[in-house]
């Protein structure tokens, strides 16, 4: 999946931080990326809709589509 600029996302991911598995409402933006950490983790960063902030999850995330 392709996300392009301005998509709404569902994702959901387990956070250390909290330590559960979270779903946060999110949008795609230009400063968004999907990349590999130095010890080789894939990581996605995204704008949190709620938090009103980049945000930052590692490995195992889904993310849907909103709309």
């Amino acid at each position: 999946m392709k996300l392009e600029t301005n998509d709404e996302i569902r994702i959901t991911y387990y956070a250390k931080k909290h330590g559960k598995t979270i779903t946060r409402r999110g949008k795609w933006t230009e400063l968004c990326k999907e990349w590999v950490s130095k010890t080789n983790k894939k990581l996605i960063t995204y704008y949190d809709l709620d938090a009103q902030g980049y945000r930052t999850c590692a490995s195992n995330y889904v993310i849907s589509i909103r709309g």
